[in-house]
């Protein structure tokens, strides 16, 4: 089967149950209301891009890597994997296209998003009566791109390492969540740690990226627990599909 097919197949089983379509249009649904809410709620001072930016970027770092892990965890959540695998036997290039296309929809729909960012930053200056601001360089733009779709591949990872929904969502909200507020404190209170966080802390090396600009020392941090955080699991993982019992 051509790669471009699979990826087809892919893409609609993404879209094709009633909670699939919701969670993907609900990107955009709360990319509009964010910004509506900014437009509203925000003072005059603060209709910026940037602003536009923040309210739209929490609702996309919560949902995308959730689409991640649906998209892999499916086949043995819904119990359809004996019916992928006979049909395409080699599991690699199935998991392979997974990946593909649910960073495909992660870049599409952070594209969707700035450009309801962009179309509310003009929205909200004219009716202020002020000059748009863009406070947010390309290369911001760009980091805070790679932001998200690393957040996506840690869903991946969680997917494909425990390939069942429900406990691969709690482990990512323990991960994004409940992790950074623990390895934060022990920053805090223990100094030996603080300069430590940074090269193991793969959520706190993360953060840099959206600054304007990154120095070579961040760029190899988030290497380095990316490799460990991210790398390491997912390879672990794949080794674990391509080798498991499809029931």
């Amino acid at each position: 089967m051509p790669l471009a097919r699979l990826a087809r197949v892919e893409l609609r089983k993404m879209f094709d149950t009633r909670s699939g379509f919701w969670l993907m249009a609900s990107i955009g649904i709360l990319a509009v209301l964010a910004t509506a809410a900014t437009i509203v709620f925000a003072p005059d001072s603060a209709i910026t891009y940037e602003s536009f930016a923040s309210a739209i970027g929490f609702p996309m770092a919560v949902i995308l890597p959730i689409i991640a892990i649906l998209s892999v965890t499916g086949e043995w959540s819904q119990r359809n994997g004996l019916t992928t695998f006979t049909l395409v036997p080699s599991r690699g290039r199935v998991i392979w296209t997974k990946a593909l296309v649910a960073v495909g929809v992660a870049v599409v729909s952070m594209v969707v998003a700035a450009s309801i960012g962009t179309l509310g930053n003009l929205l909200g200056s004219t009716i202020n009566g002020t000059d748009p601001v863009w406070d947010v360089s390309a290369v911001a733009l760009a980091q805070i791109f790679l932001a998200n779709v690393l957040g996506l591949l840690v869903g991946f990872m969680l997917g494909v390492v425990i390939r069942s929904s429900a406990p691969a969502i709690v482990a990512y909200f323990v991960y994004s969540a409940l992790l950074p507020t623990v390895l934060g404190m022990l920053a805090a209170f223990q100094d030996w740690f603080a300069d430590l966080q940074p090269w193991v802390d793969f959520n706190y090396a993360q953060t840099a990226l959206f600054d304007d600009a990154m120095t070579g020392e961040q760029w190899t941090q988030l290497a380095v627990t990316g490799v460990v955080w991210l790398v390491v699991p997912t390879a672990y993982g794949v080794w674990r599909v391509l080798r498991s019992e499809v029931k």
